[in-house]
Order: structure tokens, then C-alpha cells, then sequence
């Protein structure tokens, strides 16, 4: 999902609407001009505060910070409180956190006694983001997906992005407004279309829900999506039906082979099994690799190797891809409920909440 002013990110010289067009597949494979040749098919790195988490340290109000990490004494204090005021993935948290390790304790006590004049700070230089988003919501509409993505990404952006960014404002509202018209659901001809044929699925084909997932076998986020899967299947066994689409990206050099690898076991009625063994080996997609793992899962390797010499399902693939292009899909994985484009195909609760309330069922609690 790439925009044209993906050039001026790439050069510095102007932070535009690509800028938040990227969030639409944050957490995605998507080759993008200013990321390279592997787009963003790198394992991400945890945030500080992904790290906080993990390490489960907390400051003294019980709160898990980015600083309480790797420093110690008042100087991790500072930054516990200024990436808690700012947010763990916000530059003015980022910068402490490094300059907290070089700064004496006593410097840090002194801080600590003045809060209230850092938190003015960050206050009126985040005046320019915070008049960001608010133009752009009211524009977008404040209840939309994507208004919920500026509000979330520009918590990362500098004042002078922010700047520049108002500087070209309705460049960036077009291309925003674009995204959104992107993320509308999509018509019932399509869903029906999408989740038609063949495909790979589990679940009742009379099933009132119908998840839909794009995906690419080389891609490590969407290994981190087979939990959502696993999940559905767990949780709605009788009520939701789960179909795949083979979706490889040009850049994984591995991805097309393995795709059809998947549909010569799905020909013989074990794709699930061999998916499972693709993700988990993703690093070993090789011609060797996919026979390997063909023989762990017990395929009739005749028959799986002549599908492979033969290209037997790249027609298929390429089918898969036509059908991913149709609805704009640009990276994986992507995952449609019912149509709805879901957002964060790693957060089974809210994939769940979607599910739920396609089924007509209440929220929980309520």
C-alpha cells in the first residue's frame, strides 16, 4: 500500500502521506519504496515498552515504562515518567530513555523535583500533532478506522514532522481518504467472490461468518497471524469458516514455491498440517525444505514433487493474487470478516469482537 510521496520520506527533505498510509500495513509484509528491497518482511523489533512488558519491571505506581528496563535509580524514574506522560513509542521517550544512561543521579533528582515544567514541554511541542489529528479527524470523521491510525502513529512523529505534514495538508487528507475508501467493506459480490472455489478452508460452508485471510508463507508476520487462526478454530468451530488465499510477494523469493507446495497438500487433504510446517520453518523454504516437510506430514511425495516439477497449481497461486489485487490487497497478511478488513489480524480479541458481533452475539459483560 505504497503512496507517491513515499519519495520525500525516503530523501527526509518532507514527511508526507506516506507516512501514515504505512500504518495500513504496520505489522505487514509490503514492500514500500523507502524500506528497501525486503519491504518490511523483517521480524519488527519490541519497543522499549514491548520490552517493559516483557521484562514485567514496573515503576513505583505499578506501571510498566520503557526506562524501567536497563536504568536504575531517580535517572529511570525520569524517563519511566516522561515516556508514561509522552508514550513508550514517542520520540521524547525514546531520546530520554538514551539520555537518562549519561546523566548523574543528582540531575535526575532535580528533574524529578520540576515534572511539572517537562510535562509543559512536551505539551507545547506536541501543540502541531495534536492540531494534526484534529483536523484530520474531523475531516475523516472521528469514528473511522483511519482516524484511529493518525491518532495512534502520530504519537511516534516528531513536532517538525507534524509540521511539515500541515504544511501539505490536503495531500495528505486525499491519500488518507483514499485508505479509508480502501477500508470500507467490501460488496457482497466480492465476499462472495473471495471466499468462493477450492481455496484451503475449515468450518461449515453454511457458517454465518466467513474470515478470509491473505497470506505469504515467507513473511514472519503473518506467522504471527496462525494464532489467530488457531484460535477461530478453537473457539468457533461450528460457527465461523476460516478460507485461505495464497497471496506471495514478489520480493520473498521463496514465497510462490511454497504457496504452491501448500496446494499440492491441500490436494492430497493435508494443508493445514503442511501450513503449520511452512510457518514454522520459514526460514527453510527451499525445494529440499518443502520435501522435508511434505514427508513429516505424511504426502504421497510422487505425487507432490510431479505438482512441483509441473507447476500443477501456479495458476491457482496466480489466480489467488488476482482475486488479493481485486480488493486491495498490498501486504499480508490481510484478513477479512464478513468483508470488514480487519486492521490488527494479530489481536485475537478484537478479530474475536468483530466475529461476535457478525454473529449477532452481545459483547462480553454486557
Amino acid at each position: 500500500m505504497t503512496s507517491k510521496y513515499g519519495r520525500w520520506w525516503a530523501s527526509g527533505r518532507q514527511a508526507g502521506a506516506a507516512v501514515l498510509v504505512a500504518a495500513a500495513v504496520l505489522h505487514g509484509c509490503d514492500k514500500k519504496p523507502w524500506q528497501g528491497s525486503e519491504g518490511a518482511s523483517k521480524q519488527p523489533q519490541a519497543t522499549s515498552g514491548q520490552a517493559a512488558a516483557k521484562a514485567g519491571e514496573k515503576n513505583a505506581d505499578g506501571t510498566k515504562t520503557a526506562a524501567a528496563t536497563a536504568i536504575q535509580g531517580p535517572c529511570g524514574n525520569y524517563a519511566a515518567r516522561i515516556c508514561k506522560e509522552a508514550g513508550d513509542s514517542s520520540p521524547a521517550c525514546r531520546s530520554m530513555t538514551e539520555a537518562a544512561k549519561l546523566l548523574p543521579a543528582q540531575a535526575c533528582k532535580l528533574a524529578l523535583a520540576n515534572m511539572a515544567y517537562s510535562i509543559g514541554v512536551m505539551a507545547e511541542q506536541r501543540k502541531l500533532c495534536v492540531k494534526l489529528v484534529g483536523r484530520l479527524c474531523a475531516d475523516l470523521g472521528d469514528q473511522t478506522q483511519t482516524c484511529s491510525m493518525v491518532k495512534d502513529r502520530t504519537k511516534q512523529f516528531t513536532p517538525d514532522r507534524c509540521q511539515s505534514m500541515l504544511g501539505q495538508y490536503d495531500k495528505v487528507l486525499a491519500d488518507l481518504k483514499r485508505m479509508e475508501e480502501r477500508n470500507q467493506p467490501l460488496a457482497p459480490e466480492q465476499q462472495a467472490k473471495i471466499a468462493a472455489g477450492n481455496a484451503p478452508s475449515f468450518g461449515p460452508k453454511t457458517a454465518k461468518v466467513t474470515v478470509v485471510e491473505f497470506s505469504d508463507f515467507q513473511c514472519p508476520y503473518c506467522s504471527r497471524a496462525v494464532e489467530t487462526v488457531h484460535k477461530i478454530r478453537e473457539q468457533y468451530p461450528d460457527q465461523v469458516r476460516v478460507v485461505f488465499r495464497q497471496f506471495p510477494l514478489s520480493f520473498h523469493t521463496d514465497a510462490n514455491r511454497a504457496a504452491q507446495a501448500a496446494l499440492a497438500a491441500h490436494a492430497q487433504g493435508k494443508f493445514w498440517e503442511y501450513h503449520d510446517k511452512l510457518f514454522e520453518n520459514q526460514k527453510a523454504l527451499d525445494r529440499e525444505s518443502l520435501e522435508r516437510m511434505a514427508r513429516e506430514v505424511g504426502l504421497n511425495l510422487r505425487a507432490f514433487k510431479k505438482a512441483l516439477d509441473e507447476s500443477t497449481f501456479e495458476a491457482v497461486v496466480n489466480e489467488d493474487l488476482a482475486l488479493g489485487k481485486a480488493v486491495s490487497v498490498s501486504g499480508t497478511p490481510s484478513l477479512f470478516v464478513n468483508g470488514v478488513r480487519v486492521t490488527n489480524p494479530y489481536d485475537f480479541a478484537a478479530v474475536s469482537t468483530l466475529i461476535k458481533k457478525k454473529l449477532g452475539q452481545p459483547k462480553q459483560g454486557t
